[in-house]
């Protein structure tokens, strides 16, 4: 996977990764997005479809596709994820009624075959919302230590003021720096 597109790319300056960023509707994802392609963050309308952005990030040009969370949108998810590098997925983590529903779908992603070993970052966001969950108790509750076959890392993040998201682009990094020994 990450490994042979990092050898492709070797030997151009910039090395370009294909991330998929996904999450139940309302999540923040796009909010997320903006805030990593530092563009305005104050209006955001629910995503219709999908968006792709290309952030540059570490030395890196992150080609991310945001698709919506949708219950309708949602059986489309699997046509995106061909060839991808790295899948951010987005929780609510003030919206505990859905953690159940997100972490069905996020067990049903990490099931599909084009995402075998693909490093997962789980932005937990919104906690800069008082009933947000830790990120701990949510990585414990979508039982993410039984994730053996590939890298991960909860993130707790609030997309709207920025705090936390750096340190999940950090993440991406390692991951980048760790494939490439």
């Amino acid at each position: 996977g990450l490994l042979s597109v990092i050898q492709k790319l070797k030997g151009s300056q910039e090395q370009e990764l294909r991330i998929v960023l996904l999450g139940l509707d309302n999540a923040g994802k796009t909010t997320l997005l903006k805030r990593l392609a530092s563009e305005e963050v104050s209006t955001i309308t629910p995503t219709q479809g999908f968006n792709i952005k290309s952030v540059h990030s570490h030395g890196l040009k992150l080609n991310v596709w945001d698709i919506g969370g949708q219950r309708s949108i949602r059986p489309y998810w699997k046509k995106y994820l061909g060839s991808t590098d790295l899948l951010i997925y987005v929780i609510d983590s003030a919206d505990q009624k859905r953690f159940e529903e997100t972490g069905q779908e996020l067990a049903e992603l990490t099931e599909d075959e084009s995402l075998t070993g693909v490093p997962l970052l789980v932005f937990a966001n919104k906690q800069d919302l008082v009933t947000a969950a830790p990120a701990a108790e949510i990585a414990e509750g979508l039982s993410l230590h039984t994730y053996r076959d590939r890298e991960w890392q909860i993130q707790a993040c609030s997309a709207l003021s920025g705090e936390g998201v750096q340190d999940g682009m950090n993440w991406i990094s390692s991951q980048i720096v760790n494939r490439k020994k």
